[in-house]
């Protein structure tokens, strides 16, 4: 029973590794397609989340089969449940980047301002969130909870650059009235970036639980790991 379990999580692990490539190229697409305004990219990215949503479902048909056929116990239990949160984070990353691509789509701007753009630091904020994404993935293949956790405080970056960007828009828009309805769209592109930090943060907290059974949610623990969070 130990062997037959064991290849099993082995399949899983593969299977997260799997999904973990397609949302991360999802979100690295649909922020370059943003930053060239390709319409073309950005169709790709709602193509492809189909994927994402029959992959995320045969994952959870998966764990729900380990479940039931072999009962894991202990750090093999905490690691079915770790994946069963993790993927439902990824899927939910993939929202994100299929919400980004629709902006582009529906934006009737042949391009964006690149000075804009600059002052909103819209692509600094695109780097941290892939840069988030795979030093959780870093976390879970190592096994390092130092890694996991470090993903927490990088989360703060996101906060700042999306509190920033409505002052950064309201000004852009005093200056140039007709980019307003642009602006406004270009809101919900922060927004969900802001929101993928957070599922990657979850997914950390995921990371660290199966490694070390801690259960950071909702256990002031968060807090302490996030220098000055509020």
């Amino acid at each position: 029973m130990v062997k037959f379990i064991e290849s099993e999580l082995v399949l899983l692990k593969k299977e997260i590794d799997e999904m973990w490539t397609l949302v991360y190229n999802q979100l690295d697409r649909a922020g370059e397609a943003v930053f060239t305004m390709d319409k073309e990219l950005a169709q790709q990215v709602l193509v492809r989340e189909r994927r994402v949503n029959a992959f995320e479902l045969k994952i959870d048909s998966d764990i729900e089969d380990v479940i039931a056929l072999y009962n894991p116990v202990a750090i093999d239990l905490r690691f079915v449940l770790a994946m069963l949160k993790i993927n439902t984070n990824l899927e939910r990353l993939g929202d994100f980047a299929e919400g980004v691509a629709r902006f582009v789509l529906n934006c009737e701007e042949p391009v964006l301002d690149g000075e804009l753009l600059r002052r909103l630091r819209l692509q600094e904020m695109h780097s941290e969130v892939l840069s988030m994404l795979m030093l959780a993935k870093r976390a879970l293949n190592e096994e390092n909870i130092e890694l996991a956790t470090s993903v927490f405080a990088k989360d703060n970056l996101l906060d700042e650059i999306n509190a920033d960007a409505t002052t950064v828009l309201a000004n852009h828009i005093n200056e140039h009235p007709e980019s307003t309805l642009a602006c406004l769209n270009l809101v919900s592109v922060f927004r969900k970036l802001e929101r993928s930090g957070d599922h990657i943060t979850n997914i950390a907290e995921e990371i660290v639980f199966f490694i070390d059974a801690k259960v950071l949610k909702h256990s002031g623990k968060v807090e302490e790991t996030y220098p000055g969070k509020e």
